[in-house]
């Protein structure tokens, strides 16, 4: 019984020290996550804004992808119908893993083609170098970009060359337990002058996010993001630009009415009402309904709905 009970006694022990070891392992791993990018920040916000709304539009968006995973194909088209004018653009992807590269192809109805060319960590752990093409045929236009960015533990930094101008775009973003401090800018070689100036903060939690931005000294914003429970999502924006009275401000939120059915609203100091019902069929097979309300005029009409379809194979 005493060599038993010394047994147990050890089993114990050892279970609670790897307990102690997992709790310390996750706690080192949120504390040196990487943070997002400077475009990501505030992210969970924008989402609730934008996503399972398509104001005036009919829209059809199919996704497709070969059964070994190497090719993906995205397909979509649109219809204004205020307008009447159709849209449509095909893309492709193809991805050698254990090379890390990618390759990523457009091509829309204004006749544009594009190629982005894409290595990741290859040349070192966290770096990512792309280069982004463009040509119109119609007007034998190009365009080139060349991409760069880099990740890791803390840090989240981006440097991307536009041959066009040219114009170097850089942005960095720190994060360490849970908040966040970015800084964006556009520099003009041509003009020799700064053309972007922007700064972030932010704090991120599991349910709670907050994002701050001051835009070339002239407009700020925020963001607020809140997960209530497993089924709600609430978000508030506020914007103001320095030297006018133009105060943007609105509210959104997100209900989760079960496992395939989603309701969203949302509504802005402008008395503009947006209201979104996203419902899965089936696995892969996705329609979304919404609606935009002026409610300062509502009796004179001018609302606009619409109605979006997605699959997926």
């Amino acid at each position: 019984m005493l060599v038993g009970g010394r047994e147990l006694k050890y089993a114990t022990f050892d279970r609670v020290k790897e307990e102690q070891c997992s709790d310390a392992s996750q706690h080192n791993i949120g504390a040196m996550a990487v943070p997002p990018s400077y475009s990501d920040l505030g992210k969970a916000a924008k989402d609730i804004f934008s996503k399972g709304y398509g104001f005036g539009i009919v829209k059809l968006d199919l996704k497709t992808k070969s059964q070994s995973g190497v090719m993906e194909f995205n397909t979509s088209g649109s219809s204004n119908t205020d307008t009447g004018k159709a849209a449509g653009n095909l893309e492709t992807k193809y991805k050698m893993k254990e090379l890390g590269l990618s390759f990523n192809q457009k091509w829309n109805t204004d006749n544009t083609l594009a190629t982005e060319v894409t290595v990741e960590d290859q040349l070192a752990q966290g770096l990512k170098v792309a280069l982004d093409t463009s040509f119109v045929p119609n007007t034998g236009k190009k365009s080139g970009k060349l991409k760069t960015g880099y990740k890791r533990d803390f840090l989240n930094v981006g440097c991307d060359v536009d041959f066009e101008g040219p114009i170097i775009h850089a942005a960095a973003v720190v994060g360490y337990d849970g908040w966040l401090a970015g800084y964006q800018m556009a520099f003009d070689m041509a003009k020799s002058k700064l053309a972007q100036n922007n700064f972030a903060l932010g704090y991120k939690a599991g349910d709670f996010q907050l994002h701050t931005n001051v835009n070339d000294g002239t407009e700020f914003g925020g963001s607020i993001y809140q997960k209530v429970d497993d089924k709600l999502e609430t978000a508030v924006t506020l914007a103001w630009t320095a030297g006018s009275n133009n105060t943007r401000f609105g509210i959104a939120a997100k209900y989760a009415l079960d496992k395939d059915a989603s309701l969203s609203a949302k509504v802005n100091n402008a008395s503009l009402i947006g209201v979104g019902y996203t419902q899965a069929l089936r696995p892969g097979v996705k329609v979304t309904l919404s609606a935009l309300i002026d409610g300062k005029n509502f009796n004179t009409g001018g609302h606009k709905v619409g109605l979006g379809f997605e699959l997926e194979a």
